[in-house]
C-alpha cells in the first residue's frame, strides 16, 4: 500500500503531509514522529505546530513543501528537532539554538532549582556567572526568576556568545545581561554570589557511543570531558574560590556517577560540596558548593 493510500487527506495538504511524515518518522524509530512531524511542518510553514491541526485539508504551498521535505530528509539522518527548527524551550523560556553550542536539556534545568533553594529570596541583586553559558540557558533561566540580579555569561566560542546574546534579547533580559568570549573565569577579576556551569563531562572514549543526534551533531567541545571526564571540573574548580564572593554559591552540571569524584576535587580546591540535588531521572546532577570560609555548608 502506498503512502498516498494509506493517508485519507488529498496530497499537498497538510493532513497528508502530517501522516507522510509520520510513517517515515515512525520508520526511521523517531521517539515522538507525530509531534516531530508537526514542528517540522510548522517551521517549513512559518506557523505554530498547534495550527496545523486547525484544517487537516489546509493546502501547503510549493515554496513549504519543498522546505519540508529538506528538513525531513535531515532530521531521517539524525539531525537534532531543535537544530531543524531553531529553537528550544528551556525553564519558561523559548531558546535560539545552533551547531555553536548544545541543545539544553531537561536534566540542566536542576540547576536552576538548585539555584532557586539556595537563594530563596527571590528580590536579591545578584552578581550571576555563567561559565560555558552556550546558548545562554542558565543564565537567563536565573536572571527570569531573580529580576534585580545581573549575569555574566562566558563562553570560549564566540558564536556561541553571540547565540547567548541573541537569547537575551529574544527573552527580553539584555539590559540585565553581559557576555564574554573567553576561557572559563581566567579573564575574570570579579566576584560573584551564583556561578552556574555545566561543563563538558562525558569520557572522550565514550562519545562514539552517544546516539547519533549527539555524537554526530552537537559540538565536541561542549562534550568532551578529557580521558576520565574531569578535565574541565579540574579548571573550574581551581577558579571558582577567586570567583565567588564571601558567601556565594556555585553549581555544577554532573555526569551520572561523577558526584564523588568531582566533590574530592572540590574539597581540595577549598570548597564545600553540598548534597547533589536530583534530577527528574534521581541521578545526581546539580552539585551546590561553597567556599570553606563561607557561612556554612551549602543544603540543596
Amino acid at each position: 500500500m502506498s503512502l498516498a493510500e494509506t493517508c485519507a487527506d488529498p496530497a499537498g495538504t497538510v493532513g497528508f503531509y502530517l501522516c507522510r511524515a509520520g510513517q517515515h518518522l515512525r520508520a526511521a524509530s523517531m521517539p515522538t514522529p507525530r509531534q516531530e512531524a508537526r514542528m517540522l511542518l510548522g517551521a517549513a510553514m512559518g506557523v505554530p505546530p498547534e495550527d496545523l491541526l486547525r484544517d487537516a485539508r489546509a493546502p501547503v504551498a510549493p515554496e513549504a513543501s519543498a522546505r519540508f521535505a529538506s528538513l525531513l530528509k535531515r532530521r531521517l539522518v539524525g539531525e537534532p528537532i531543535a537544530h531543524l527548527v531553531g529553537h528550544r524551550g528551556f525553564w519558561t523560556l523559548d531558546l535560539a539554538v545552533s551547531s555553536a553550542s548544545l541543545i539544553p536539556r531537561p536534566d540542566s534545568e536542576t540547576l536552576v532549582e538548585a539555584a532557586l533553594h539556595a537563594f530563596p529570596d527571590r528580590s536579591l541583586p545578584l552578581r550571576v556567572l555563567d561559565l560555558g553559558t552556550g546558548t545562554g540557558a542558565l543564565m537567563l533561566a536565573a536572571l527570569s526568576e531573580f529580576p534585580s540580579a545581573w549575569g555574566l555569561g562566558v563562553d570560549r566560542i564566540p558564536a556561541a556568545v553571540a547565540l547567548a546574546r541573541d537569547n537575551a534579547v529574544r527573552t527580553g533580559l539584555i539590559l540585565r545581561a553581559g557576555f564574554l568570549v573567553g576561557d572559563w573565569g581566567s579573564a575574570l577579576n570579579a566576584r560573584f554570589d551564583l556561578v552556574l556551569c555545566n561543563p563538558p563531562y562525558i569520557e572522550s572514549a565514550a562519545i562514539a557511543g552517544l546516539m547519533p543526534e549527539v555524537a554526530r551533531f552537537e559540538p565536541g567541545s561542549a562534550l568532551d570531558g578529557g580521558p576520565d571526564g574531569l578535565d574541565a571540573y579540574r579548571v573550574i574548580l581551581a577558579q571558582l574560590p577567586g570567583l565567588l564572593a564571601p558567601d556565594g554559591v556555585a553549581i555544577l552540571e554532573l555526569g551520572a556517577g561523577q558526584g564523588r569524584a568531582v566533590g574530592t576535587l572540590a574539597a581540595r580546591n577549598g570548597l564545600v560540596p553540598g548534597p547533589a540535588r536530583p534530577d527528574l531521572g534521581g541521578i545526581p546532577r546539580a552539585l551546590p558548593l561553597k567556599k570553606q570560609f563561607g557561612a556554612g555548608p551549602v543544603t540543596a
